[in-house]
């Protein structure tokens, strides 16, 4: 099968999807700190305090785990252009709407597939 998407809109996809790793990957060394272990020294910080700062890295580290996802996610579809598959529903096979991939182009499936049908 032969996808509906030009050589352009692939290199523009391509491009879009390295600058979205990259911008990841940027914001997740920037929030290192906020992941590390929170102290709990009574005499440095108070109670309240100590729970706001494992609050914060709770946070930090799920942040952390959701940029992870989106880019394996990114290279997923960054594979699936090497492979000559990207703009294919993984699921079923369909073209995956143009208009669709524009919004994301990490998105792996139609929107039928997606929605469960």
């Amino acid at each position: 099968m032969k996808s509906m998407i030009t050589e352009t809109e692939l290199s523009a996809f391509r491009s879009q999807l390295l600058d979205f790793i990259m911008e990841l990957e940027k914001d997740d060394v920037a929030s290192t700190d906020n992941r590390s272990t929170v102290v709990l020294d009574q005499q440095s910080v108070g109670r309240l305090s100590r729970m706001d700062a494992m609050q914060q890295q709770a946070m930090a580290n799920a942040t952390h785990q959701r940029r992870l996802a989106e880019i394996a996610r990114a290279k997923a579809a960054l594979a699936r252009m090497d492979q000559g598959e990207f703009g294919w529903c993984v699921d079923c096979g369909e073209d995956i709407a143009l208009k669709r991939l524009k919004h994301d182009p990490s998105l792996p499936t139609c929107i039928t597939c997606a929605r469960g049908g």
